[in-house]
């Protein structure tokens, strides 16, 4: 036994030495790497235990939370905990991992007892409370975070804050007429609604298929004297984007950053994706060029992701991908995906391998929608061998395959359709 566990170190410490630059670990390099196994928890905590056993690596709250949170995200809690135990002085950003890992997989109960058990660490208060009912209602666990909330056996006295998290948790469900009721009891209840109430609100219309009576609401708050922000300008400029065109979203982005409010990377994201919508490229191309500019925000993986889902020629895309890797700008696994699917679907095979190996070279492990996405290409094109050589490595590392009849392959564990909302 002894022997089998020196081995399993010895080939642990030989990979991790090949793979990185091993000459000094900063906490930055370690978190990266540790983000990089997001898809291979069995990888990220070797790294954790390697890194700390072998260059005698103090890990740090953020490199702490970043393991427990890829090995939550597999469910792998009693290792969660035993991490948790370990941390000299867990904090509230340990128990919003913590709470919003149960809520993702739909573990409710477990979730509500890790707020109970944040006692021993001396966190069970107002604020840890707070960060457990906007996981549960993140998480579509509205029905029962009103109960803790406003049942008769609530933990804390309701107020504005616990009220728009539950309003936006009806939100996260999609059950409009839920919000609207909700909406009505918090006059009933005598909340203070305040601009964040409307702008949750605002966004429930706009989500509906009401654009228009969100401009409305909109128009209300003026007249209410609220100073709107970004976030609730952010929902108008989309709004009226919907509700008449690409131009009245400019020019409610004119307005206001003329009222002295700043734009943020999500309102150049609208913009640029009205824009590439109506195939109006050069235009979204001009707003893009003025990201990152002066005190303008710098394009994120949202931006690329608006040209990427429009854009039709394939040369252009590759050329705006390498640009986003020049940029700093780290893909997503969601981006990999979308370009995977893209260029399988127009039957270019190289730019797919590009996709593959840029991916595998900035250190993201595939998931399973990467290697569902890779394998039809590869099949697309008659690659059969080697489309059966990667099924079989997904499943592996056991990750849910499409069941194809051309590989022979039957899996009964279909891809859920929420699995990937667990990320």
């Amino acid at each position: 036994m002894l022997r089998t566990i020196g081995i399993r170190r010895s080939i642990i410490s030989s990979v991790f030495s090949r793979s990185i630059q091993t000459s000094s670990f900063t906490p930055e390099t370690v978190l990266q790497t540790i983000s990089g196994y997001s898809n291979d928890w069995s990888k990220a905590l070797d790294f954790f235990h390697w890194v700390e056993q072998t260059h005698e690596f103090r890990h740090t709250e953020a490199t702490y939370n970043a393991t427990i949170d890829v090995l939550g995200k597999f469910f792998e809690f009693g290792l969660v905990w035993d991490l948790v135990s370990r941390m000299k002085t867990p904090d509230h950003i340990t128990f919003r991992i913590l709470f919003k890992r149960y809520a993702a997989a739909r573990l409710v109960k477990e979730a509500i007892d890790a707020f109970h058990r944040s006692e021993e660490f001396r966190l069970k208060d107002r604020r840890c409370f707070c960060i457990l009912i906007d996981a549960l209602c993140e998480h579509r666990h509205v029905i029962e975070a009103e109960e803790i909330c406003l049942g008769k056996d609530a933990i804390f006295e309701p107020d504005t804050q616990i009220y728009n998290m539950l309003l936006r948790g009806w939100f996260k469900m999609q059950w409009w007429r839920r919000c609207w009721d909700f909406w009505e009891r918090m006059d009933k209840d005598g909340v203070q609604k305040d601009l964040h109430s409307y702008s949750i609100y605002m966004h429930i219309l706009l989500k509906s298929g009401k654009p228009c009576k969100t401009i409305k609401v909109y128009k209300v708050i003026k007249k209410k004297g609220f100073i709107l922000d970004t976030v609730a300008y952010n929902i108008v400029v989309q709004a009226v984007g919907m509700a008449n065109g690409a131009d009245d979203s400019i020019k409610m982005f004119m307005e206001m950053t003329e009222l002295g409010v700043r734009p943020n990377n999500v309102t150049f994201n609208i913009v640029i994706k009205s824009l590439c919508y109506w195939g109006r490229f050069a235009e979204a191309y001009g707003f893009l060029h003025q990201m990152g500019r002066g005190d303008r925000p710098a394009p994120d993986v949202i931006t690329y992701h608006s040209f990427f889902q429009y854009l039709n020629r394939p040369k252009e895309v590759l050329q705006l991908f390498e640009k986003m890797l020049q940029s700093g700008c780290r893909p997503k696994m969601d981006t990999y995906v979308m370009l995977l699917k893209k260029f399988g679907k127009w039957g270019f095979l190289r730019p797919v391998f590009h996709i593959w190996n840029v991916m595998q070279e900035q250190g993201s492990c595939p998931d399973g929608f990467a290697y569902n996405a890779f394998i039809d290409a590869l099949i697309q094109k008659g690659m059969i061998d080697l489309a059966r050589k990667y099924d079989q490595e997904m499943l592996l590392k056991g990750l849910s395959a499409k069941p194809r009849k051309i590989l022979g392959t039957i899996n009964p564990l279909l891809t859920d359709p929420h699995e990937r909302s667990l990320a």
